[in-house]
């Protein structure tokens, strides 16, 4: 019967024991390493997702306010719904540029505000009354 004093090795044991190898009185170093490994994996791997997610957002970054909003609110769909189809509708919208359409109402509505000599949109109190051709009329 061995003594918990006795330091003799067991004569079937191996003379070499590796440094890798656990002592018995400390931890193992291979759980800890393995340990902080597949927390750093799972972090790594989270941050990869989110990043991931928010990539039709950074891709629609520079197109206009209301495509911004709609990629944006897809993903996060996406992002919530575990719903595929919203992130590849959003990575799509995000790729293309689509045209803003109300922009050449805008220019025709300000060229004929210029022409009128109006300012704003107020309509005319009078359409008889002729309009003042120069600024001492004004």
């Amino acid at each position: 019967m061995a003594t918990a004093a006795s330091t003799e090795l067991h004569p079937m044991a191996p003379h070499f024991i590796p440094g890798w190898m656990p002592d018995p009185a400390t931890g193992d170093p291979f759980m800890t390493a393995m340990a902080f490994f597949v927390v750093a994996l799972f972090v790594s791997l989270g941050i990869l997702y989110l990043r991931l997610h928010a990539l039709p957002e950074q891709m629609a970054h520079g197109v206009g306010a209301a495509q911004m909003q709609i990629v944006s609110v897809l993903a996060l769909l996406a992002l919530f719904t575990h719903n595929n189809l919203f992130w590849i509708l959003a990575l799509l919208l995000a790729g293309i540029n689509l045209p803003d359409l109300l922009e050449p109402l805008r220019r025709i509505a300000s060229a004929l505000e210029n022409i009128s000599g109006q300012k704003g949109a107020q309509p005319p109190q009078d359409v008889a009354t002729p309009m003042p051709t120069t600024e001492k009329e004004v």
